[in-house]
């Protein structure tokens, strides 16, 4: 027995040393590495937590089935594992859809494929100054409890979105947004869309979120704002009609109970692009600005 053991070993270390190549295995340790604090984060961030207890369990379930000789409950068990693929595929198709949408953003060496690109230190200035104009009137219309519904877009293309709206193309101002969200507008009960911290669109239909956990306090609103946070990377603020409370929905989570200093500090962290250091610069830009100083 022991020399059988010894011979397993050692054919065993032959293969791996003959196989072995330091690049390659180190390339697929870090890959499959990667893949699986992907697939725990999107776990950890979404519904699919309290699905992938429910699978662990089941798994468990027909271990425990096989090792005690318990043949009925392990066939049925396996019967229903046949086809788990599928039910998988089914059951979270709404993390599946969103992880390979994250995949599609991925910058490939630092260029975003089929995106223009507009100047950072503009684009910041314009979402800075958006941000404190959705904080501003967010806090407004809370005290006026004024239902509001404001997507700001991120990497994911809300064309689809905008289409079922009014284009409007404005600037973004308290002024604006209170004057869309007034009761008996034309345009309140729908969504507001920004893009590159302007108005692209108001009066917009967003999917609603099948979420079974959503309160019921909260109404179709906030379901919409889950949905879209769902099926895209877009950042949702929201204002209770009822309440008055701010909330924020992102990848499928609802944050409730903000103030203005709160929401401007979640949205000041997702929205606005970093600075642009001095020597990232195009040298032609930096001098370009240095003459008109």
């Amino acid at each position: 027995m022991t020399e059988q053991l010894q011979s397993i070993w050692y054919n065993f270390i032959l293969n791996v040393k003959g196989n072995f190549n330091p690049i390659v295995d180190l390339l697929d340790i870090l890959v499959v590495t990667f893949l699986i604090y992907e697939a725990i984060s999107l776990v950890r961030q979404t519904r699919t937590a309290q699905l992938a207890k429910g699978i662990i369990a089941v798994l468990l379930a027909y271990a425990v089935a096989n090792l005690l000789g318990m043949r009925t409950l392990a066939w049925l068990i396996n019967s229903i594992m046949s086809f788990g693929i599928i039910a998988l595929v089914v059951v979270f198709q709404p993390e599946l859809r969103r992880a390979l949408e994250q995949v599609g953003r991925t910058s490939l060496f630092g260029m975003q494929l089929f995106k223009g690109k507009a100047d950072p230190g503009d684009l910041r200035a314009k979402w800075q100054s958006a941000i404190v104009a959705v904080c501003d009137s967010a806090e407004q219309l809370a005290d006026s409890r004024t239902g509001a519904l404001v997507v700001l877009e991120r990497r994911t293309n809300l064309s689809e979105i905008i289409k079922t709206g009014t284009v409007l193309n404005a600037d973004i101002t308290p002024e604006m947004l209170g004057t869309i969200f007034y009761e008996g507008t034309p345009l309140h009960d729908g969504a507001v869309v920004v893009r590159d911290g302007r108005i692209e669109a108001a009066g917009c239909f967003l999917p609603l979120s099948n979420n079974l956990e959503i309160g019921k306090d909260m109404g179709t609103r906030h379901r919409a704002a889950l949905g879209m946070s769902e099926n895209s990377d877009a950042v949702v603020v929201v204002v209770s009609e009822e309440t008055g409370i701010i909330s924020l929905a992102k990848n499928g989570v609802l944050i409730r109970r903000l103030d203005r200093q709160n929401l401007f500090n979640l949205l000041e962290g997702d929205m606005v692009p970093p600075a642009v250091e001095e020597k990232k610069r195009p040298f032609w830009r930096r001098k370009h600005e240095k003459q008109h100083e």
